[in-house]
């Protein structure tokens, strides 16, 4: 039996499988982000894992390979605090990485690979056929990020629709229609003084409405999404290069909100353009599975099960 976790700052889910990929049992609690809250997240993750256990009437010496995604596993000084604290679960044999990574395996055949997670916000990670891993993102624009996750498209409708209302931008009509109507303005002009006058921020939702814009054909949003993209796609080229993947057949799969439900192909268009600049035979795919059932792939992969198309086939008929 295999048991793969994925803790994120939300929620955490546990999944326990057979060697075919047939669920045995689940979990399911709250946070799972030590940098939320270390107590709260350890326990949770056990909570998790002893349900997945309970539910199916097994032991946790019954489980060949315990695979941990977690969110919050960033860097040294993360797994520092992580390793002691997953050993202390009781599971012989497993394995801890960053989310990114099971969410990476969860939308490809293979072991390897590279990912894009674009939500509220950004993660980029990849991961060569020798098994070296590296990671970007989550840290904001000072640190390195660049614009295209959720939380930068809401500034950048809010921002557009106002440099189009001052004339420091071209004409965005569509776009700043659809963000002043969200918001309950009558035009640019009130929501601009109300909004600066009451120190009020550009709400997640307005991330949408340059989708929106975009399908109406609006230029402005369209350029957004496809500077996005490139931002996107140069974030995890530059991880190719640097595990010396150019040459490499392998998948390179979004995930996240921004990704799989509200992307257009204007910013998928930009990414793929971007990528096969440094890596022509590498593949976009979006995610259509759980990304809890990429640690159940990493624990066979970990155990040296090779999963069969038959496996993943059967895992991503899970639902949480």
């Amino acid at each position: 039996m295999f048991l793969g976790i994925d803790a994120g700052g939300s929620k955490t889910y546990a999944l326990l499988t057979d060697r075919d990929g047939r669920m045995l049992g689940r979990g399911m609690t709250g946070n799972g982000n030590h940098q939320v809250n270390k107590d709260e997240a350890i326990s949770n993750i056990k909570a998790a894992c002893e349900q997945a256990l309970q539910s199916a009437g097994r032991k946790k010496e019954d489980v060949a390979y315990a695979y941990f995604g977690l969110a919050g596993a960033d860097r040294e000084q993360d797994y520092i605090i992580l390793r002691p604290l997953i050993e202390s679960l009781g599971f012989e044999r497993f394995s801890i990485a960053c989310d990114t990574m099971i969410a990476m395996r969860a939308g490809t055949s293979r072991s390897y690979g590279a990912v894009i997670i674009s939500g509220t916000g950004f993660n980029s990670a990849a991961r060569n056929q020798q098994g070296e891993e590296l990671q970007y993102g989550g840290f904001g624009y000072m640190y390195g990020d660049g614009m295209g996750a959720g939380a930068d498209l809401a500034v950048e409708a809010f921002r557009s629709a106002v440099r189009s209302w001052d004339q420091r931008e071209q004409r965005t009509t569509i776009l700043a229609r659809l963000v002043t109507a969200q918001l309950g303005y009558v035009d640019v002009e009130h929501m601009y003084h109300h909004m600066l006058d009451h120190q009020l921020s550009p709400p997640l939702e307005l991330a949408k409405l340059i989708f929106q814009a975009a399908e109406q054909e609006d230029d402005v949003a369209i350029s957004i999404l496809q500077q996005a993209g490139k931002e996107h796609g140069n974030a995890v080229g530059a991880l190719i290069r640097r595990l010396h993947m150019e040459q490499s057949s392998f998948d390179i799969v979004l995930a996240g909100s921004v990704m799989t439900k509200g992307s257009t192909a204007h910013m998928i268009d930009a990414i793929r353009a971007t990528v096969a600049e440094i890596a022509p035979s590498a593949q976009i795919v979006k995610l259509n599975a759980e990304p809890v059932t990429g640690a159940v792939l990493s624990a066979m992969d970990c155990a040296g099960l090779e999963p069969a198309a038959h496996i993943k086939e059967n895992l991503q008929a899970i639902l949480f």
